[in-house]
């Protein structure tokens, strides 16, 4: 197996047949080569046996004298196409020039390899091809209307004694490049040229031959695309060797020019504006300069919009080509003259504001008496403005009821006066707006309350809604030229302009209503002298010195001023002491009585005086409260909340202005002992499991009580942090009667409360978790009986948190993972000694045969 590479130089499979005259291009190429890519090229050419030297790419003294001449002018030369191709071009070749031609390049190898020349054979024929056209050398104009037919001849013929093809292209010139229309091919095939497919599909387009060695052009539905100078284009096509076509020459001769005139279809007016009841005339005229018999078919339409295609505007009226005119009332269609169509519309409306245009279509006979549609085109639209009659007449609003105070009611009425041309296709309705006043030069938009559409439907805006459904507002229609708007209870939010807009709707031909004309009135304001409301409220103390145990008694004054037949709301509060645990804001709430004289208690929490405290109204501007049984604890300061309302819309209260009393004070002079109270651990930090013991111990100074004269209330409180940022969460508590309540708990801990001694009580957390940690403190309320056998309840007292730490017993936590692990390790090894064993017992044992040996001693030769 071997391989061999060398240069190669290739030229065209010969014979090359080319016509005489003409100009011929030889290619020449080399490959497979070594040395530089840019090779040179030496032509020669032979007759018969020497061969001439014609042109070189390297050696300008290669041509030999008999080609210097004609290589001088140019009449021969190489062309490079590339750095290892170029082409020999001969014009205007002649018979002379019919021989064999070579190509060959120097060598430029390492070692001579392959070929360094090749020839081909070239065949120079006459000129046997002639085109011309139908009739004379000079070509003929052709003035067509749009859409008529036409038809063009061409001759071509060959007198080539070679076996050659023609190709025949019409083409069309209608600017400074021709374009091809349809060809007949060397091969026998009709080829469209670009733009011209669709028409060759539908027949438009034809090619035929003729006798006489003619090409006809026939064109149907010519159209302005279709004027311009036509010529045919001959080419000569020939076989080579190697089976490929190849153009030998081509000629072309001019036709005809044709001129097409086009058919334009125009309105004979521009932009029109008519008034409404009027008639609306239009013509639309067709341009054409047909001689012959037509007829046209029109087709009117209307649209909203000039974009509009055909598909989506409205067919008014049309005429086919018989004149027959479709059904319509108030539309008419009139054929003027020949070329003119008029189209008639009565008594206008509105809603024929739009863009009008037509349509037409030109029909022409044809021999066998069918007719045939050579035309058709659709005008710019017109646009046509329908002025609206529009009725004369004014507006006036005044106000018929001001409020003089808050809630008092307004009425408006939105007159129409000086009322012309309203006819009984007029309508009128109504919109009612509102302006708010700013004392800055800030611009404020105006706000709908109420419209009205052409069926008189009440349509209310966005601020009034809400009161329009509750009857706080009304409009309704007092008269037939009259409209009003009524605010039942007039607000403060009401302050400010109104202004109504009278609007006309005028009846169309299909009982449509449309608006013709708005008119608005002038403002009307709307606002009355206020003075600032005024409330005064004194607290009394009745009693001036009492003791613990006895009724608290005050009264609440109260005057107001500027305020409409006010009612009064009265709240009692008590401000406690900050050591008082119960309310950490230091304001309570206790009972109220508003302006119904309904009584509700608040924030009142004793359950043992739940009918301790009574409120009552003694006068319009008198109330009057009463606390039985006072306790120590009810010390503080005590006012009167009073609130005044005005009577609102629908009957409602609405709230006018607050008053805050003076304080009148509970103070208890006692001489008893002062408590004290601390919490204490023996072990703060405990591990998980344990238990933790929590003693809150309350301690007295002064003067000495019977232990059966005192009695606590006890609370416990944690906080799960470590700075005391969280809320505090309740653990368990124990009254002074001995229950313990306890609050729910998640988790697995427990927790018991218990006195163990007068002072003493202890709080118990068992199976302490990790969630049990934080701050830990008691709240003691005291209990003191007094002499009369009273008992009196004491502030709250709070001792300091102590902090308790939970952590994590690490042996404990781990011993029984561990000894659980010890034991499943030494059963799994047991286990595994015993499989093993049993394996190589029973299961793996193998039996020997051993071949059993005789002794017998060896014999002597002679026994043997």
């Amino acid at each position: 197996l071997g391989f061999c590479r060398g240069r190669i130089v290739r030229v065209p499979r010969g014979p090359l047949i080319r016509v005489m005259g003409t100009e011929v291009v030889i290619p020449c190429s080399v490959s497979d080569y070594d040395g530089p890519s840019e090779q040179n090229f030496d032509w020669e050419f032979s007759r018969e046996t020497d061969f001439v030297r014609i042109v070189s790419t390297w050696d300008s003294t290669f041509t030999s004298e008999e080609y210097q001449k004609r290589v001088g002018h140019g009449d021969i030369k190489l062309r490079r196409s590339s750095n290892d191709a170029v082409e020999l071009v001969i014009r205007n070749i002649q018979p002379t020039d019919q021989g064999r031609y070579k190509c060959s390049t120097p060598s430029t190898d390492a070692t001579v390899q392959g070929n360094y020349d090749a020839e081909v054979q070239v065949k120079v024929i006459s000129d046997g091809l002639s085109v011309s056209g139908s009739k004379a050398r000079s070509s003929m104009s052709l003035r067509l209307s749009e859409g008529d037919s036409f038809k063009l001849r061409c001759s071509a013929i060959t007198t080539s004694p070679e076996h050659t093809h023609l190709h025949v292209t019409w083409q069309i010139k209608s600017g400074l490049t021709w374009r091809d229309i349809l060809s007949l091919t060397h091969e026998g095939k009709f080829q469209p040229g670009p733009g011209y497919e669709e028409r060759y599909r539908n027949g438009d387009i034809r090619l035929d031959t003729g006798a006489n060695d003619t090409y006809r052009l026939s064109v149907s539905q010519a159209s302005s695309v279709d004027g311009g100078a036509y010529r045919c284009l001959v080419s000569e096509w020939v076989r080579g060797a190697d089976r490929s076509w190849q153009k030998i020459q081509e000629k072309s001769v001019e036709i005809a020019s044709v001129a097409i005139q086009r058919t334009d279809v125009v309105i004979s007016t521009s932009n029109v504006s008519v008034t409404e009841r009027d008639s609306l005339d239009l013509t639309c005229n067709i341009t054409t300069d047909r001689s012959g018999i037509f007829q046209a078919e029109v087709i009117w339409y209307f649209s909203a919009s000039p974009d509009d295609t055909l598909s989506d505007a409205q067919v008014l009226l049309s005429m086919d080509r018989d004149s027959v005119v479709s059904d319509s009332t108030l539309i008419s269609l009139s054929h003027i003259d020949r070329n003119s169509y008029r189209l008639l519309v009565r008594d206008v409306d509105i809603e024929d504001s739009g863009y009008y245009f037509c349509q037409a279509a030109v029909w022409v006979p044809l021999h066998n008496g069918s007719w045939h549609k050579v035309v058709e085109r659709t005008s710019a639209p017109v646009s046509v403005v329908v002025t609206a009659l529009e009725p004369d007449y004014e507006v006036f609003l005044n106000a018929s009821k001001t409020p003089k105070f808050s809630d008092d009611p307004t009425e408006l009425n939105c007159r129409i006066i000086n009322s012309q041309d309203t006819e009984a296709n007029i309508r009128f309705t109504v919109s009612w707006y509102y302006r708010q006043r700013l004392h800055s030069d800030d611009v404020v938009t105006e706000e709908l309350l109420a419209t009205m559409d052409a069926d008189w439907t009440l349509l209310p805006g966005d601020r009034s809604r809400e009161r329009t459904q509750n009857g706080e507002i009304i409009f309704f229609k007092k008269a037939v030229d009259t409209f009003s708007l009524r605010i039942q209870w007039t607000s403060e939010s009401d302050r400010g302009d109104y202004f109504c807009v009278i609007s006309a709707w005028s009846r169309h031909r299909n009982n449509t209503w449309v608006k013709s004309k708005d008119v608005t009135s002038a403002s009307v304001g709307i606002s009355w002298a206020t003075q600032d409301y005024t409330l005064t409220v004194e607290a009394v103390k009745l009693k001036p010195f009492f003791v613990a145990g006895h009724t608290f008694e005050m009264t609440c004054k109260v005057s107001s001023k500027n305020i409409k037949t006010p009612r009064y709301s009265v709240l009692i509060t008590a401000e406690k002491p900050l050591t008082d645990q119960s309310n950490p804001n230091g304001t309570t709430r206790i009972i109220s009585l508003n302006q119904d004289s309904v009584v509700r208690l608040e924030d009142w929490t004793d359950q043992t005086r739940v009918d301790g405290v009574v409120l009552e109204k003694v006068q319009e501007n008198e109330f009057r409260y009463r606390m039985y049984q006072t306790q120590i604890s009810d010390a503080g300061l005590y006012r009167c909340v009073v609130t005044a309302w005005s009577p609102g819309g629908g009957g409602m209260w609405r709230e006018a202005v607050n008053g805050l009393s003076n304080p009148i004070q509970i103070d208890f002079q006692t001489s008893g002992p002062v408590f004290n109270v601390s919490v204490h651990s023996d072990n703060p930090t405990i591990y998980q499991g344990e238990l933790a013991d929590l003693l809150c111990i309350v301690t007295t100074e002064g003067m000495a009580l019977d232990p059966d004269d005192m009695s606590f209330d006890v609370s416990w409180f944690a906080v799960r942090s470590f700075a005391l940022d969280r809320e505090p969460v309740l653990l368990a508590s124990l009254d002074r009667k001995g229950i313990v309540t306890q609050s729910r708990r998640n988790g697995s801990s427990d927790l018991s409360l218990e006195r163990i001694s007068p002072l003493e009580f202890r709080l118990r957390v068992h199976g302490c978790e990790d969630h049990d940690f934080g701050n830990h403190y008691c709240v003691v309320t005291p209990w003191v009986r007094s002499a009369t056998g009273v008992w009196q309840r004491e502030p709250d007292i709070k001792a300091k948190p102590i902090f308790l730490s939970v952590k994590m017993d690490v042996l404990n936590a781990f011993k029984y993972p561990l000894l659980i692990g010890i034991g499943l390790a030494t059963v799994i090894g047991l286990l595994s000694c015993l499989i093993g064993y049993c394996t190589s017992r029973w299961c793996c044992k193998k039996e020997v045969q051993e071949t059993r040996r005789e002794r017998r001693r060896l014999m002597s030769m002679e026994m043997d």
